[in-house]
């Protein structure tokens, strides 16, 4: 079965619950709003837009985890701090000690943004975050699995992206990353020179190149403020689209009386991805056993952010470009968008991660499909991600696109390639 052979209602019900995924998106952010993770406005927002499904899914199911939602970007901070002393150190000629901080500042980057590694979260409180898993069986036995998951959490502010957009935004990262580079060489450089001595403090004018330094002060100063925790956003594009997107799947097929023979459709909606996806990450680990089942072929679509449908994409790459998704769960993606009137190129994650990558990492097969300009967009992680400020189009292509690989996925499987 093909989703046009709805006839010609397809469309006009497609429409139909694009604009229930996007009023619902609205309600949420008007009667609920910002919602950090491990909040109890995250649970809220998660029971209210289940409950917007209400019969379309079978069973609705609460998983509870731990969460830190303040240790993942720590670093930040940490480094911020950790990097003026390294600034300190290089010019009263205490070389080891900067080459030290410097290295120990990388390795907390490495470990917390690179790898997404919970690292820092024993440094500060624990918050009560939630994954609701939907499910809607299939006719007969389960020999299929489709799941579509989107974060329900938000962000707090990035200051420098409201300030100035994601140009500004990088330009911080860029020139503070300059500054830990520059901590690092002349250190490491002096330490090689003198050769003898190590560690020799004294206060030497003269080092010109040591006083250098201090011109990347501003950039550590700004790492530490990049995070403003007075301000959490209404995240309605990142990614109350996302969740919607995959709840309007379920009431599609229930508002057309579709229900799959063997395929099962479930639909995730995900805690604490800000916080470093340790929702999907819970999700994955939990549900091990059920989601490798080699008896039921399982794919996962992270669903995420749909608002500047130019930019849709299938990210085949995730994890800072670390992670590879399966090719033929991309495929799948890439088929589905064809089928829905769209060339999506395969993409990468080039800073950051998406669900996607923790579940790939869980041994799922997975892959993420957006719609966000990369740049990234200055309502990115800002106030600017109101609810006014979406695109339905975007939805209803994201929506579109969905719909048709559940069906391809539950027609002909996983495959290399798709007719």
């Amino acid at each position: 079965m093909k989703p046009q052979d709805i006839g010609p209602n397809y469309m006009p019900k497609l429409r139909e619950c694009t604009n229930f995924a996007v009023r619902t998106v609205k309600d949420v952010c008007r009667n609920i709003g910002p919602r950090p993770s491990g909040s109890l406005e995250e649970e809220k927002a998660q029971q209210f837009m289940a409950d917007r499904v209400g019969k379309a899914a079978d069973s609705v199911e609460k998983d509870e985890f731990t969460v830190h939602n303040r240790g993942f970007f720590a670093w930040q901070r940490i480094d911020a701090v950790l990097l003026i002393l390294a600034t300190a150190a290089l010019i009263f000629k205490m070389n080891i000690v900067s080459v030290i901080i410097d290295v120990v500042a990388a390795f907390l980057i490495l470990m917390e943004f690179l790898f997404y590694v919970p690292f820092l979260d024993w440094m500060f409180p624990k918050q009560t975050s939630h994954n609701f898993i939907l499910t809607r069986k299939p006719e007969g036995e389960v020999k299929r699995r489709f799941i579509v998951g989107g974060h329900a959490d938000s962000s707090f502010e990035w200051r420098f992206t409201h300030l100035g957009g994601g140009k500004m935004m990088i330009s911080v990262f860029v020139y503070a990353a300059c500054g830990l580079g520059y901590n690092f060489l002349v250190s490491l450089i002096e330490m090689i020179v003198e050769k003898s001595v190590l560690y020799a403090p004294s206060f030497e004018p003269l080092r010109w190149w040591s006083w250098i330094g201090l011109v990347f002060i501003p950039a550590f100063i700004m790492l530490y403020i990049f995070i403003n925790y007075k301000v959490c956003v209404e995240g309605a594009n990142d990614n109350l689209t996302g969740c919607m997107t995959g709840a309007a799947l379920m009431k599609f097929l229930d508002d057309n009386n579709i229900r799959f023979k063997n395929t099962e459709i479930k639909c995730v909606f995900t805690g604490s991805e800000e916080a470093g996806i340790r929702g999907s990450a819970f999700l994955g680990k939990k549900h091990k056993d059920e989601l490798l089942d080699d008896n039921v072929e399982t794919v996962f679509f992270a669903l995420d952010t749909f608002r500047d449908l130019e930019d849709m994409a299938v990210y085949s790459k995730d994890l800072t470009g670390l992670v590879h998704q399966d090719k033929r769960v991309c495929n799948l993606a890439k088929k589905a968008g064809e089928k829905a009137g769209l060339e999506l190129p395969f993409s990468s994650i080039y800073a950051g991660a998406s669900d996607a990558a923790s579940m790939k990492r869980a041994g799922v097969k997975s892959v993420c499909l957006s719609s966000m300009n990369p740049g990234p967009p200055k309502y990115y992680h800002t106030r600017d991600d109101r609810c006014d400020n979406m695109r339905p189009e975007a939805v209803e292509k994201a929506l579109e696109t969905v719909v048709e690989a559940a069906f391809i996925f539950d027609e002909q499987g996983l495959k290399e390639n798709y007719d």
